[in-house]
């Protein structure tokens, strides 16, 4: 069965802001996030999400240009990936 989810990566020199940022677009969407793990290793910002689109239609590549806009205003690396691709390319 397919999954409608993606995962979220966000990647970069730390500073304030980031989450709040990021966040914000997702709620613009109407994107959820069904579970977040972040950490600062040294001054290195590190957040991976597993997030899920609304009911009815939604337009990821829109969201991923998006997110990969604010990526780039905030000086750090976004990609969203689909779920089924994201796990299939970290299998094992």
């Amino acid at each position: 069965m397919a999954s409608n989810r993606f995962i979220i990566t966000v990647i970069g020199r730390d500073h304030v802001g980031i989450v709040a940022s990021i966040t914000t677009v997702m709620a613009l969407f109407g994107v959820n996030i069904i579970d977040i793990s972040q950490k600062i290793m040294q001054d290195m910002f590190t957040m991976i999400m597993l997030a899920e689109p609304p009911e009815g239609t939604f337009d990821l590549a829109s969201f991923q240009a998006k997110m990969a806009d604010e990526g780039k205003s905030l000086g750090v690396e976004v990609k969203v990936q689909h779920e089924d691709a994201f796990r299939f390319m970290h299998r094992i």
